[in-house]
Order: C-alpha cells, then sequence, then structure tokens
C-alpha cells in the first residue's frame, strides 16, 4: 500500500501582539472562530509567546483567577516558568521544558502568573498555551491537572543523534508519552542540532499543524520560518521534513472532533443551552473559588 504525502494548506504568519493579563505578551496564532477550524480541531486556539526578557521585580506578572469548563489547556514553557494553581487542587510550578496538561471539564476557576523565582532573577521568557476540545462524552468530565518536567518526556533520536524528538503527548513508533488525553493526539516537540531530514507517518484522516519555535524548516517547498504555523490537509498520512542547522518546531496532531461548538470566552460547549448553563453554574460560584 502506497503512503500518501500530507500537503501543507497554507502556512500562517505570526499575528499582532496582545497582552494577556500583564505577563504573558502573545500572539494568537489561530482561534476556534477561524475558517480553517476543520482543519485544526481538536485544537481550538493557540496563543505563543515569542522570547521577551522580563527585568527583576517583586510584582506578580500573570493572570488573576478566571474560569474554563468544557476543555483543556496545556501549557508548554519553552523558557521561563509559570506558577498555577486552579480550584480543583491541581496546582505547581512549569519549569523550563515542562508542560501542564490541565482539563476544565466540568468547571474550574485557575490563575497563572511568572513563578516566584523567574520574577526576582528575571530573564528571558518564552510560553505556548494551546486549547484542546473535549469530545462531547467528556464535556462534563471532572476537572483533571496533569504536570510534567522536561526529563518526564521520552525522547527518540534520529540521523545519527543529529535530530530528536520529544514525545510529549501520544506516541511516536512504539515509544509512549505519560501525558493522558481524552482523543487521539499526537505532539512531538522535534529539535535539530544540524541539517537533518525526517518523515513522520500520522494516522490517515487526522489533523496535523507545524509550529517553527526556532530556526527554519522545509516542508516540501514550503519555508516555514520561526513564529510560523503550517496547516496540512486531512488526506494523506506521511509528512516529509527538512530542517535547517539549529531548529525546532513544535508537530501536534489529532483526530478531529467534528461536533458543534458553541463558544464565548473561557466556555467552549455544544449547544448554546449548555453555553449559558456554564456562565450560570460560575456566577452561583459552582465552579469553585481559589483559597487566598
Amino acid at each position: 500500500m502506497v503512503t500518501q504525502d500530507k500537503q501543507l494548506l497554507k502556512v500562517i504568519s505570526p499575528r499582532e501582539k496582545h497582552w494577556v493579563g500583564d505577563g504573558f505578551y502573545v500572539s494568537s496564532i489561530f482561534s476556534m472562530h477561524s475558517e480553517d477550524y476543520k482543519n485544526i480541531s481538536p485544537f481550538i486556539l493557540f496563543d505563543h509567546a515569542p522570547p521577551k526578557y522580563f527585568p527583576p521585580t517583586k510584582q506578580k506578572l500573570g493572570v488573576g483567577e478566571h474560569p474554563h469548563r468544557g476543555f483543556e489547556t496545556v501549557t508548554f514553557a519553552i523558557r521561563g516558568e509559570v506558577e498555577h494553581r486552579d480550584s480543583s487542587g491541581g496546582g505547581g510550578t512549569i519549569t523550563t521544558g515542562g508542560v501542564q496538561w490541565m482539563t476544565a471539564g466540568s468547571g474550574l476557576v485557575h490563575d497563572e502568573f511568572h513563578s516566584t523565582k523567574f520574577s526576582q532573577e528575571g530573564g528571558e521568557f518564552e510560553m505556548i498555551q494551546l486549547w484542546v476540545n473535549l469530545p462531547s462524552d467528556f464535556k462534563m468530565t471532572n476537572p483533571r491537572y496533569q504536570s510534567f518536567d522536561e526529563d518526564d518526556f521520552p525522547i527518540v533520536f534520529k540521523n545519527n543523534n543529529k535530530l530528536n524528538i520529544k514525545i510529549i503527548a501520544g506516541s511516536f513508533e512504539s515509544v509512549v508519552s505519560p501525558v493522558e488525553t481524552f482523543s487521539l493526539i499526537n505532539i512531538y516537540e522535534v529539535k535539530s542540532l544540524k541539517n537533518s531530514k525526517l518523515e513522520i507517518t500520522l494516522p490517515e484522516g487526522s489533523n496535523t499543524l507545524f509550529f517553527q519555535l526556532s530556526g527554519k524548516s522545509w516542508i516540501g517547498n514550503k519555508k516555514i520560518h520561526q513564529g510560523y504555523l503550517g496547516i496540512f490537509n486531512r488526506t494523506g498520512s506521511l509528512i516529509k521534513l527538512k530542517m535547517e542547522g539549529n531548529s525546532k518546531a513544535l508537530i501536534l496532531n489529532g483526530d478531529p472532533i467534528d461536533e458543534p461548538i458553541f463558544a464565548y470566552g473561557p466556555f467552549v460547549m455544544n449547544t448554546e443551552k449548555e453555553l449559558i448553563e456554564a456562565f450560570r453554574d460560575f456566577q452561583e460560584g459552582k465552579m469553585g473559588n481559589l483559597v487566598l
């Protein structure tokens, strides 16, 4: 059986940056409201806070208490540290190279700030926050918090160690990530030390995104620059990748969730009624509160 190449549908350049709270200066690369939604699901939002220097401070920089329901937030600490806590009892510090996977499910409130240590010392800060939709059967699942340090993720080495693949979610070949997900999701951080080639086979009919964190890559005859996102067509299963020099990229892959979306602000549901209920439940305090 011949494996068909996945074709790039489009390449998205970095968007204009804006502040989220006072600690995250982000470019919103895509959201569920995009015309590309059919080809990005189950991923519904991608905010990239590109490298930015923050001087030492005694202030708490970040985002204060706010609610979520119906999806998951995945925070990647590329550089710097973030402290998190939520009303379900989850919380901790995400350090450089680590990932926090928070399932909002039936609803919670949380806050996110630069860690005390990072604030005191200052330094380069780079983060990604990805929102992952939950299938309707799991929209109201109990909240869950998963936190991983960089060393928790398995790594596969390729091309005589010129390239490595960190398996953040799902599996690569026979190597499996420790992250638990509610639908089929594969997330890889691919890092090259020298010019390298890589072929990756992904499930037929799945959606695939490619984000260039640093350096440059080629997919076919398309060059992907730092901060740019490639969106693939659903058809095909093989990605042929060339990475230039010292480069790093994220590959996001998942089964699309082809269900209706009614979303506003921090809530992502399947019907207007569910969305109204989410706002009411939050206002009535049913999503909990943070302990001061």
